[in-house]
């Protein structure tokens, strides 16, 4: 099935008040309903990888790791929809410094990371999420390996990190359509008013092979990534132009992760955030590197004015995020009781 078939499934733009029991629906006044209903059927979370790097080489940041989980657990954050749970969770971690290339942390093996020291722009959004999906997923107490697992389950392709670094997604547009696959999320952005597919040929990272610490360690991996590059080029995406984003704002909502796409010729996107619900309009909070704000992460403008403020951005991508398949360790939890 390909991936606007597997969209006309999965989302359905409401004209009445039609709420199911597994529905994700906006209930905030003024805002368009755009009904996302989560597939009845999910691949099955797959097992966590055998980390062979140290904890501290990989985990970094566990007392604000602990903090915000204690903090969720104590006001219940697991019983609201992961839109919100993750704009709260996102909220937590704003002020945190920008920190780039922090996933390269070997020469040769790969492993999923978290820093919740510093962070860049997909860091952030997979940070948030991660810890939205993992109180979901499990009963406590949570380790920071409870946290790497939700990492790996977004982050790999077919959520396997296999200690080879091209089993990382290393495009947003793979992420997307990887997780949409699996039935872990869903990209609305070709139902939304506006909609435009595009075209590149990706070479981000073959072009750039010196910028990456595994790719100049390894330079046999470099045609295999083209490889990988290549396959992406043909996905289809599809974008909302800025010039007609403020027309899909009211369609977004908490938790939405909302990547920037560029006119570059060869990347679909340059950044990624996520969006939050305030004062009517759809916020962008992302981790930016630009000095004058801060270099940190940030609640920053309207989507729409973010965009204006720079040729360079092209437009949105949106991706729905839903929870994971819940552990069979609340059964045993609950049974233990």
């Amino acid at each position: 099935m390909n991936c606007r078939a597997y969209l006309s499934i999965l989302v359905t733009v409401l004209v009445a008040s039609c709420a199911g029991p597994h529905n994700q629906s906006l209930a905030m006044k003024g805002i368009t309903r755009l009904q996302v209903q989560s597939p009845g059927r999910q691949a099955s979370v797959p097992p966590a990888c055998n980390h062979k790097l140290p904890l501290n080489t990989i985990f970094k940041g566990e007392s604000k790791f602990q903090a915000i989980v204690a903090k969720a657990e104590r006001e219940g954050w697991r019983k609201i929809p992961i839109g919100e749970r993750t704009v709260r969770i996102a909220r937590e971690m704003v002020g945190t410094p920008y920190v780039g290339y922090s996933l390269e942390v070997d020469d040769r093996i790969e492993s999923p990371v978290v820093n919740m020291a510093g962070m860049d722009c997909w860091t952030y959004y997979e940070n948030a999420l991660a810890i939205s999906r993992m109180i979901a997923f499990k009963p406590g107490p949570y380790k920071p390996q409870d946290m790497l697992h939700m990492v790996e389950i977004e982050r790999y392709r077919n959520g396997v990190c296999n200690g080879n670094y091209l089993s990382r997604m290393h495009h947003l547009e793979e992420v997307f359509h990887d997780n949409q696959r699996r039935g872990y999320a869903a990209n609305i952005t070709p139902r939304l008013p506006g909609a435009e597919r595009i075209s590149r040929e990706i070479k981000e990272m073959t072009v750039q092979w010196k910028s990456y610490r595994y790719l100049k360690n390894n330079p046999s991996l470099i045609e295999p990534m083209g490889r990988i590059e290549a396959q992406v080029s043909r996905l289809p995406v599809y974008h909302i132009p800025k010039q007609k984003v403020r027309a899909a704002e009211n369609y977004l909502q908490n938790g939405d992760i909302c990547a920037i796409t560029t006119h570059w010729h060869n990347g679909y996107t340059s950044h990624v955030g996520l969006i939050v619900r305030l004062k009517g309009r759809a916020y962008f909070t992302h981790a930016t590197s630009d000095r004058d704000k801060g270099r940190m992460t940030v609640i920053d403008r309207p989507i729409t004015d973010y965009l204006a403020g720079s040729s360079k951005h092209a437009g949105i991508i949106i991706c729905r995020p839903f929870d994971v398949p819940p552990s069979q360790l609340w059964q045993k939890s609950l049974g233990a009781r």
